[in-house]
């Protein structure tokens, strides 16, 4: 276990160290106003503390950098969160309650949010639709027998589709037809879904429409690929780690790059620990995926009537500023899960 004194000079030099990127040493330490420690003393205990696995030292430095295990002991121990930011900074609800037809535009708002407050990039996954129920379908005639259909579900979850009303059956039959599907198919789980549409729709549909098979038809193209469990993944800033000294590194770079262009990667990535209560935070190697070994992941869920339905969270170098980060995601989930259950009545 550290001691006090070892524990102030960490401290103190991770908060230099998340400022500048720069090594930090003995000296620069026992010049800040409120330290009464000697330079020779910390120089010994910054040696002790990088034989214990919490410092580093850059072969061209006689300064040292935290290790991630002293990011951790940091996080876990040392950050002070009760002088971190308020849970609504910069005014986060004034920008929320801007009117917002539909629960995806907000989440993806969010995304954008999150990357401006912290500087980092930002990963949004919106609801999964896999554990999704039904709530509501609704469909809007356009021109030329051509309609939107309009799938919500209770998490929030809204599909607009494009769908094509089929020669065998009357425009004004379609309504008769989505409240059939209302009245027979809300609150069913949409893996569900097409299983019960050909099973206890079409049978009663067959018993007294002769435009059985046209409506099917329509059907299918209202709720098809509902199966996924894929959530919707919504990125911010991808470019703010260029800003970053770290990766201004090509070769560390063009990983970074590549991930945000896969989908099922990001999901996997923050998936795991999403739905979690609280912060969750991965710092370098406590992260599966090789390309952020040198990154820290921090994630918090949002939610829906008090259900957890998706994940936010920032992208950013292990000399992340943890306190203001955390605070900033603290106060985003806690207000976009407002603002959802609000939407949501």
């Amino acid at each position: 276990m550290l001691t006090d004194r070892q524990k102030i000079i960490l401290q103190v030099l991770i908060d230099d160290y998340i400022l500048t990127a720069e090594p930090v040493g003995s000296r620069a330490i026992s010049k800040r106003p409120d330290m009464s420690i000697s330079p020779a003393t910390i120089r010994n205990e910054m040696s002790d503390l990088e034989e214990l696995g919490y410092l580093e030292q850059p072969h061209t430095s006689a300064g040292r950098v935290p290790s991630q295990k002293g990011y951790r002991f940091y996080v876990d121990h040392l950050l002070n969160l009760a002088s971190a930011p308020d849970d609504d900074p910069h005014g986060l609800r004034v920008e929320f309650l801007q009117r917002i037809d539909q629960m995806e535009q907000v989440v993806q708002q969010a995304a954008t949010i999150l990357s401006s407050l912290t500087n980092y990039t930002s990963i949004v996954l919106g609801p999964k639709v896999s554990t999704a129920k039904l709530r509501q379908i609704q469909l809007v005639p356009l021109q030329d027998r051509k309609a939107v259909a309009i799938i919500v579900m209770d998490n929030g979850h809204v599909e607009n589709r494009m769908v094509t009303i089929p020669e065998g059956i009357a425009v004004e039959s379609v309504q008769h037809y989505i409240e059939l599907l209302n009245r027979k198919l809300v609150g069913v789980s949409m893996p569900e879904l097409k299983m019960r549409l050909h099973r206890e729709i079409a049978t009663e549909l067959k018993r007294y429409s002769e435009q059985f098979e046209s409506a099917m038809t329509l059907f299918d193209q209202m709720v098809e690929g509902q199966e996924s469990d894929l959530s919707k993944v919504y990125l911010g800033g991808t470019t703010k780690i260029l800003n970053q000294p770290e990766f201004r590194n090509v070769e560390k770079l063009k990983p970074l790059l590549d991930l945000f262009e896969h989908t099922e990667d990001l999901v996997r990535l923050v998936d795991p620990f999403g739905l979690k209560p609280g912060i969750q935070i991965r710092i370098g190697q406590e992260n599966e995926h090789e390309t952020i070994h040198n990154c820290s992941l921090i994630t918090a869920s949002y939610s829906i009537d008090g259900k957890p339905v998706g994940t936010i969270g920032v992208l950013g170098p292990t000399r992340m500023d943890y306190g203001r980060t955390i605070a900033v995601i603290r106060g985003l989930a806690n207000n976009l899960s407002s603002l959802l259950t609000h939407l949501n009545k």
